[in-house]
């Protein structure tokens, strides 16, 4: 159901030395490449517009005369990954956090070699609302991408409180109260926009089934409206919470980009 289109026959991929050129700037933004320390910062930006313009031609399709856009499980791993990006753009203005952006640049070189390497199909619209359906529903896997980012590092502060004793600022040198409601709005917003990428794929779709995306998206919802449930009643938090979130986001990975994986490189099969 999410993030689902008719399909048709592939076509060429967009300029390659674009995606070459954001392989090089993520991998000097990863430290992989030496040079002095501001660079880095630099190259991560450099490395996500280039990811950016690359995603929006091969997405699009606005190098070529054919109608459509192509999808699949590397370019939607790879739109995710870039929204991450964007929101790790806003936050690092304000505190510059090196390991994230290390992890971040790898994140990015290895989705984007992703969709390089199995680009999926050109696919038609199946309706007017077909468009906004894949926007939100992408949009939600990049909302919940920043929210298990925050979550990840809100683990961390807790580990290190229980081994070296008392600490009140996270890894974004905020106070960790601050880090966990964000996090936690990431994931408000994130189920609100997975809200309606379901009920617009129910409302629009004209062959609705039962299926094994619809499956794991309706169990996703469930966990992270189960999750929100569990800290609003019963005060979740910490390490219980962010196990619900890390549950929720592999339920949402399976509806479409695993049943993506499976069908186009384990089965060899660009329907379905």
């Amino acid at each position: 159901m999410i993030l689902s289109f008719a399909s048709s026959a592939s076509a060429g991929s967009p300029p390659i030395a674009l995606a070459v050129m954001a392989l090089v700037a993520y991998l000097v933004a990863a430290g992989l490449v030496g040079t002095s320390e501001r660079v880095p910062t630099i190259a991560l930006s450099v490395g996500w517009l280039l990811h950016g313009l690359w995603l929006v031609l091969d997405i699009a399709g606005l190098h070529r005369p054919e109608a459509g856009v192509r999808l699949g499980f590397g370019p939607v791993l790879a739109l995710a990954a870039w929204l991450i990006l964007a929101v790790h753009t806003v936050e690092s203005r304000f505190v510059p956090l090196p390991a994230v952006r290390r992890v971040l640049a790898l994140l990015g070189a290895v989705t984007l070699l992703l969709a390089w390497a199995f680009p999926g199909e050109l696919r038609q619209m199946a309706s007017r609302w077909a468009p906004l359906h894949w926007a939100l529903g992408v949009a939600s896997y990049g909302l919940f991408g920043a929210a298990v980012l925050h979550a990840t590092m809100l683990d961390s502060a807790e580990r290190q409180m229980r081994h070296r004793g008392p600490a009140i600022r996270g890894p974004l040198g905020m106070p960790l109260l601050r880090l966990e409601r964000l996090t936690f709005r990431f994931v408000d917003i994130g189920f609100a926009v997975l809200t309606l990428t379901l009920l617009l794929g129910v409302a629009t779709s004209t062959h609705w089934r039962l299926d094994h995306k619809s499956v794991f998206s309706l169990l996703g919802w469930g966990v992270f409206a189960a999750l929100l449930a569990g800290r609003h009643w019963k005060g979740w938090r910490g390490q219980r919470a962010t196990r619900w979130l890390y549950a929720g986001v592999t339920l949402l990975l399976l509806a479409y980009v695993g049943s993506r994986f499976v069908f186009e490189v384990l089965l060899g099969r660009g329907g379905a």
